[in-house]
């Protein structure tokens, strides 16, 4: 089985166990997104979607952020952890949106990457569920994991398996199929312990075969 035919047939199981392939991120609109994947790192997203509703009843857009004090945004966001970094990021990127974007989230990845606290992850994330963007792989922690075990990927480098991986999925089923690798990775494939006995990869994942 060459690995285009091991993925395709992974997708297919994985689109029959997780039919709602969702971004667990709680969000309104591009912006918020871009917030939030920021806040994420290096914490949960349950605990993020617990933050944002007070920050952005406070700093809806980009414009009150970007006039923000580092030192209030700090204190919203304080339980997301390295918070002194995130609340830095999150003013200065709303001043780069308003000085070079009118506001606006841009829509492809060379101009997300331009922005602070931005990296892949977040500008694959942000074209894929915000602007359907094709062949969108977000390289997080889940994915690389699973990706490595199933036999799709031999490299725990976020940029490589990225690559590797947009050349063997087809770009349609790209960012479903990342979301789908998290909610396996929560649920069965765990950092932990792979659940094998449970897993509906049985017969195709590299780790079982």
């Amino acid at each position: 089985m060459t690995k285009k035919e091991r993925a395709a047939a992974i997708i297919e199981r994985l689109n029959e166990e997780y039919p709602e392939s969702v971004c667990t991120l709680e969000y309104q609109d591009p912006y918020h997104l871009l917030v939030s994947v920021r806040l994420a790192a290096q914490c949960t997203d349950a605990r993020v979607n617990m933050v944002t509703p007070a920050l952005f009843a406070k700093y809806p857009t980009p414009v009150e952020m970007a006039q923000a004090d580092p030192a209030d945004v700090e204190e919203l966001i304080r339980s997301t952890g390295f918070f002194h970094t995130k609340a830095r990021d999150l003013v200065i990127q709303a001043n780069q949106l308003l000085e070079r974007f009118d506001g606006k989230v841009p829509d492809n990845i060379d101009d997300l990457l331009t922005l602070q606290g931005v990296g892949r992850k977040t500008a694959n994330l942000v074209c894929g569920d915000i602007y359907n963007m094709p062949g969108a792989v977000v390289t997080d922690t889940h994915l690389i994991r699973l990706a490595n075990r199933m036999g799709l990927v031999d490299t725990k480098d976020p940029k490589k398996v990225e690559f590797a991986l947009r050349k063997i999925l087809p770009a349609e089923e790209s960012n479903d199929f990342c979301h789908r690798c998290v909610l396996h990775g929560r649920a069965v494939c765990t950092a932990r312990k792979a659940h094998c006995e449970k897993c509906c990869l049985d017969e195709v994942c590299l780790k079982h075969l």
